[in-house]
């Protein structure tokens, strides 16, 4: 049985009781998303139906979103400050920064079980014992019951910092589906595509999640989003940047092996040979436009932080961070940062073995490609 847009929003419908899903383009990418999944991704039947839970459950997401809106239209007067995005090629220490960040309290963070279930809206007083924080848990222990080595490629929490997939996933339109199956079509189609929609439905969710639950001060991350800077800024006119650095040949072997992984829950379908090669290209060029953003908008809305940085000394390595990007590390700040890093060490939650040979590349090649930002990087370092 293919997937199906209608039938995703009839399901979506259905689970909810609602059927408004707002303004802006989902469709679209829907329909492009799920003719790739059908035409090219080789899905099984156990792959048809977890593609399909995932894309029912970002409609209903949104659906949810929507009728929160119908019912509290002031939600829609709240403001958004920041936010501070942390970037960089994926593996690179991203998810580490990250979770810093979202250690001090002055910054309001996209957390894991707010982000697959945003309504009701979260609220201050029970951010901390709410069921969806349980529901999430369990779902992600069912998730490393059905799939043992995820644990050692990606530590995930229902509490911590999350990306931003899920947001820009109610838009139907972000790279991250890449990561669960094979859509090159999608794929050719949504790295060009408009996504100004995509950052103004992800803020009009930040406005909802923050109205009961401050503070407005957002930390978000995801490596995705350095394929559309332009279209972020035009919606984020206050946004600042870490970027986080460390030499490609060590992490594209690590992008490779967790992307091939998570493709197998849904495709017996073995594509390491063809996918190193595609992601190579494809993340250099997130991070060519990433470059070439810079260059044009002023280096003073980035800061880079140095992945040996992170392991040596990441409470100095934040500070240094905040001090480029005029942000305030106050005392508070220094000592909620440097409580987590004190419990959290680097490489705590195991490794995956893996080779850049499984993937039809060599460290050789990889450098090559991502010469010129590895000089870049250097020269202003």
């Amino acid at each position: 049985m293919a997937l199906n847009a209608d039938r995703i929003e009839e399901d979506a419908r259905a689970r909810t009781g609602l059927s408004d899903c707002g303004e802006g383009d989902y469709r679209e990418g829907l329909e492009r998303l799920v003719e790739s999944m059908n035409g090219e991704a080789d899905l099984t039947e156990v792959g048809e139906a977890i593609q399909h839970a995932q894309l029912v459950s970002l409609l209903a997401s949104r659906l949810g979103v929507e009728d929160t809106y119908r019912q509290h239209p002031e939600i829609a007067d709240e403001t958004v400050e920041g936010p501070v995005f942390v970037i960089g090629l994926p593996r690179t220490g991203t998810t580490a920064l990250s979770q810093l960040v979202a250690a001090d309290p002055q910054f309001r963070s996209l957390r894991m079980w707010e982000s697959g279930a945003p309504v009701p809206p979260p609220e201050s007083a029970t951010e901390h014992t709410d069921p969806r924080i349980g529901i999430a848990e369990e779902h992600l222990a069912l998730m490393n019951q059905a799939f043992p080595l995820m644990q050692t490629m990606y530590h995930s929490e229902a509490t911590t910092a999350t990306e931003c997939q899920d947001l820009m996933g109610m838009s139907y339109r972000t790279v991250h589906f890449d990561g669960s199956a094979r859509i090159p079509s999608y794929m050719s189609w949504v790295v060009d595509c408009d996504m100004t929609g995509t950052y103004r439905y992800h803020r009009r969710v930040l406005h909802l999640l923050q109205w009961h639950c401050p503070p407005r001060l957002w930390h978000l991350k995801t490596p995705v989003h350095m394929f559309a800077l332009d279209a972020l800024v035009d919606v984020y006119p206050d946004s600042k940047f870490l970027w986080s650095h460390r030499d490609p040949a060590s992490v594209m072997g690590s992008v490779c092996s967790l992307i091939h992984y998570v493709r197998s829950w849904s495709s017996d379908r073995d594509d390491a040979k063809e996918l190193g090669p595609e992601m190579l290209e494809r993340w250099w060029e997130a991070v060519r436009r990433a470059m070439e953003f810079r260059e044009r908008v002023g280096h003073d809305r980035f800061a880079d932080v140095a992945f040996s940085d992170l392991q040596t000394d990441p409470v100095r390595a934040l500070e240094s961070a905040y001090g480029e990007l005029g942000l305030e590390f106050s005392d508070t700040s220094r000592r909620a940062v440097s409580k987590w890093a004190g419990g959290h060490e680097a490489g705590s939650h195991g490794q995956h073995t893996y080779s850049l040979a499984d993937f039809g590349l060599t460290a050789e090649e990889v450098r090559e490609r991502f010469a010129p930002y590895m000089a870049a990087f250097d020269a202003a370092n």
